[in-house]
C-alpha cells in the first residue's frame, strides 16, 4: 500500500436504479501518471468526485494519499489537489491576484499566499503573464494558472478531469509540460481523458472504463497491443492495382489484409512498424504501382472501445452528479 497514491476496491455509486461506478477497481503507483481512458458517460469523473470527497459512494473501499476516503475526508482534502473540466479562475483579476485568493483560501495568510504565488508563477511560466488580467490568457495559459492554483499547498496527488478538452494543440503541449513538471517533483497524477494520445503521452500506465467498470488496465503499449496496435495503410490510385496492393502487404503482416474497395484503401496490423513502411514503399515503387497515400495510422479511441467493448464512443450518457456538492458539504 506505500507504493500506491491510489487505491479503489469495488467502489459503487448509485444514481436510482443506474450505476455510475459498478465494482470500479483501480491503483496508482506514487510519482507516476496514471490516465483514466473512457468514454463520455463511462463514470471518470464519478470516481474522480468519490476520490477527491466530493462525492459519497455506496459500496466498496478507497484510499487516497494513505489515508480512507471514508472515514478521513478532511485528512484526504488537505492532502489532494483537484482540477476540473473547466478553468476555475476569475478572469477579472490577474494570474497573481487569483493565486493570492487561493492562498489565502486555503489559509496561508496574506504573506505567505504571495509567496507562494510567485513560486507558483515562476513554476508554470507565468510569470510575464502575472500581472495581465486572466480575460488576456490564451487558453493554455489559463489551464496552466488553473493547475497553478490546485497546486497552492503542494497536493501530494493531484486529479486531472480531462484538463485539456476544448484546447487547441499548442495549449494542450503546454498543459503537458506543467503536468511533467509536476510529477518531476513528486506529485502523484490521476488523469481522466477521452484522448488516446493525451493519456499515451503523459501516462506510464493506462486504466480503461466503460459502464462503471475497470475493463482493462496496462502500459500505453500494452493497450495498443490489444486493439492491434500500429496499422499500415495503402490507399492504390486506381482500383484495378488495389491486389497489388494487397499481395504487397500481405508479405509484412501475419494476418490477411483488410480492403475497403470504396476509398481503394488496403490496412494491416503490422509489429515492425518503421520497417514494414520501408518494405512496402520499396516494393511498391519497384513494381511500378502507383498509390495516393501510404502511412502508418495508431490505434484511435473509437479503435480501442470497439474492441473492448464492441461500442464506439457514447455520447453523453446524462448521468450528472449535481448532487457532489451538497454531498460533500453535508
Amino acid at each position: 500500500m506505500e507504493q500506491h497514491a491510489v487505491v479503489a476496491e469495488g467502489i459503487e455509486k448509485r444514481y436510482g436504479d443506474k450505476h455510475a461506478l459498478d465494482g470500479f477497481d483501480l491503483t496508482v503507483r506514487q510519482g507516476t501518471v496514471h490516465g483514466l481512458l473512457g468514454p463520455n458517460g463511462a463514470g471518470k469523473t464519478t470516481a474522480v468526485r468519490v476520490l477527491a470527497t466530493l462525492l459519497r459512494f455506496d459500496a466498496g473501499r478507497a484510499e487516497v494519499a494513505g489515508l480512507d476516503v471514508r472515514r478521513d475526508p478532511r485528512g484526504v482534502r488537505e492532502r489532494i489537489g483537484l482540477t476540473g473540466q473547466y478553468a476555475a479562475v476569475d478572469e477579472v483579476l490577474t494570474g497573481r491576484q487569483n493565486l493570492e485568493m487561493f492562498g489565502r483560501l486555503f489559509h496561508l495568510g496574506g504573506r505567505r499566499a504571495k509567496l507562494r504565488a510567485t513560486e507558483l508563477l515562476e513554476q508554470f511560466d507565468l510569470v510575464e503573464a502575472g500581472g495581465k488580467g486572466v480575460g488576456t490568457y490564451s487558453g493554455g495559459m489559463r489551464r496552466r494558472l488553473d493547475l497553478a492554483s490546485s497546486m497552492i499547498l503542494a497536493p501530494r496527488v493531484l486529479f486531472l478531469d480531462e484538463p485539456t478538452t476544448g484546447l487547441d494543440p499548442r495549449s494542450r503541449g503546454e498543459v503537458w509540460d506543467a503536468v511533467r513538471r509536476l510529477v518531476a517533483e513528486g506529485t502523484t497524477v490521476l488523469l481522466t481523458t477521452q484522448y488516446l494520445e493525451e493519456a499515451d503521452k503523459l501516462a506510464s500506465r493506462i486504466t480503461v472504463i466503460d459502464r462503471g467498470r475497470a475493463i482493462a488496465d496496462d502500459t500505453p503499449d500494452g493497450l495498443k497491443d490489444r486493439v492491434g496496435g500500429d496499422r499500415l495503410e495503402v490507399v492504390a490510385r486506381d482500383a484495378a492495382d488495389v491486389p497489388a496492393v494487397v499481395r504487397t502487404v500481405a508479405r509484412v503482416t501475419a494476418g490477411e489484409p483488410a480492403v475497403d474497395e470504396a476509398t481503394r484503401r488496403v490496412h494491416a496490423p503490422v509489429s515492425d512498424r518503421v520497417a514494414a513502411l520501408t518494405e512496402v514503399a520499396r516494393t511498391l515503387q519497384d513494381e511500378g504501382i502507383p498509390v495516393e497515400d501510404i502511412g502508418l495510422r495508431r490505434p484511435s479511441l473509437d479503435d480501442v472501445f470497439l474492441r473492448l467493448t464492441g461500442h464506439a464512443t457514447d455520447e453523453e450518457s446524462g448521468l450528472k452528479t449535481r448532487a457532489a456538492l451538497t454531498e460533500a458539504m453535508a
